[in-house]
């Protein structure tokens, strides 16, 4: 007999076999139910408290376990669903509806709310829905645990609670720590780099939030210029010369870094670049026009997988070959059409397959311009063929090209890349992501 299923524990099979929750986790369980149950709130913060040391007190394999045990236990009862549906159908009325949705909702919401009570107790949960996510690949049936942590945190890091704040040298070395440590899209070589990354002629906001009052939620890095830029690694020179800020007639966002992996799916990117647009269109009235300069981080896996472009990847794979000017050229000549068709027609179900591209369109960006060669390190050379793309935020223009988006997911671009997406060069294969490739 197998005794975990006869004591009611979770027997599901992940990579190693049935798993059984240690004794450990089970009394971290009960911890959560006593808490549930608990009605007073003095006694309900310190059993929040005792709950919460309990979980962090579990190795990994206790706390799958752990997670194991809360979608045993704290789902939603499927025969009150029925039932409350079932009275909903039969008639309408505001009480059967209010009788649906509590039934409805999980008990998890109700313990990570109570949870939340004890002091740290935000941190902690953001930390463990970022331990999650790492493993939901190898345990797909927590996703539930991971969707009510996302729709209470949604709710708890909304625009109203967080704090936007200039990041510059005079910042607490704790914060500009983080910033090194955190920073995913070009990394900080250091003091001198953050240094120059700080001058007057750049800008970095990031968001907090009362909860979690020394920790960057996400950042944003601009570089103030002449005109758009083209390429990255000039913005990123320490030793490049600092510029009068009040000359400058581009704002050129480089890099955008969300902070806690807990956080993830948490929309308050948005909100983000449109008041930083706000701010430093107040700080400099010369300064109207936005725009990124921006990865393509997707785009070297999406001509991989296309198996009609391996002459391309026999000259991809050659060593330096941005620095032969003949090879450099050729590949330019079929990588920014292939890049246009990338952007503009390879999807995600009905989004663009970019992630890049998804996040600056929904905020209603244009796709401006194809920069080959925008970015040479070996990251941008490895997952981009070097490419950067300019997405250009018009403060006109961004309702109305957001709300495009949202509702028919047209994708806003400069004439100029849906020419570019036309052309004909090597086809990629018919395939998952690129079926609606034009003819």
């Amino acid at each position: 007999m197998n005794l975990a299923g006869f004591f009611g524990w979770p027997t599901r099979l992940n990579g190693s076999g049935p798993r059984t929750p240690s004794r450990a986790a089970r009394r971290a369980i009960l911890l959560c139910r006593n808490l549930l149950s608990e009605r007073g709130e003095v006694s309900g913060t310190l059993l929040a408290a005792e709950a919460l040391a309990a979980y962090q007190a579990l190795d990994e394999n206790s706390r799958a376990g752990f997670f194991d045990l809360l979608i045993e236990e704290f789902s939603p009862d499927s025969k009150q669903v029925l039932s409350a549906g079932d009275a909903y159908r039969a008639d309408p009325s505001p009480e059967n509806l209010a009788r649906l949705q509590a039934a409805v909702e999980s008990p998890r919401e109700e313990l990570f709310r109570r949870l939340n009570l004890a002091p740290g107790g935000t941190r902690i949960l953001v930390e463990l829905r970022g331990g999650l996510l790492r493993k939901l690949d190898l345990n797909p049936h927590w996703e539930p645990i991971v969707a009510d942590l996302e729709r209470l945190l949604i709710a708890w890091f909304n625009r109203g609670f967080l704090e936007l704040r200039r990041i510059d040298w005079r910042t607490s070395a704790l914060v500009l720590e983080k910033l090194i440590r955190y920073e995913a899209v070009h990394e900080i070589q250091g003091w001198n780099d953050l240094h120059r990354r700080l001058e007057v002629d750049r800008r970095c906001y990031a968001f907090f939030h009362p909860a979690l009052p020394d920790e960057p939620i996400i950042f944003i890095e601009a570089a103030l210029t002449h005109g758009m830029t083209d390429r990255v690694q000039p913005l990123l020179d320490p030793g490049s010369a600092v510029l009068p800020p009040e000359s400058a007639d581009f704002a050129m966002f480089y890099s955008i870094t969300n902070c806690q992996e807990g956080l993830r799916g948490v929309p308050f990117g948005s909100f983000l670049i449109k008041q930083v647009v706000e701010d430093l269109g107040r700080e400099f009235p010369r300064i109207r026009k936005f725009a990124t300069v921006s990865p393509v981080p997707g785009f070297r896996e999406w001509l991989a997988a296309n198996p009609e472009l391996a002459p391309l990847q026999v000259k991809l794979a050659q060593p330096l070959w941005w620095e032969s000017e003949r090879l450099s050229e050729e590949l330019r000549q079929e990588l920014i059409p292939l890049c246009a068709r990338y952007l503009l027609h390879a999807k995600h179900r009905r989004e663009p397959l970019d992630p890049v591209a998804r996040f600056h369109l929904r905020n209603g960006a244009r796709l401006e311009r194809i920069n080959w060669l925008g970015d040479i390190s070996a990251i941008g050379m490895q997952r981009s063929a070097g490419i950067m793309v300019n997405y250009f935020y018009r403060l006109a223009d961004l309702e109305k090209n957001h709300e495009t988006y949202t509702r028919d997911y047209h994708i806003v671009a400069a004439s100029e890349i849906e020419s570019l997406a036309k052309r004909k060069t090597m086809r990629p294969a018919p395939g998952p992501n690129n079926k609606r490739l034009p003819a």
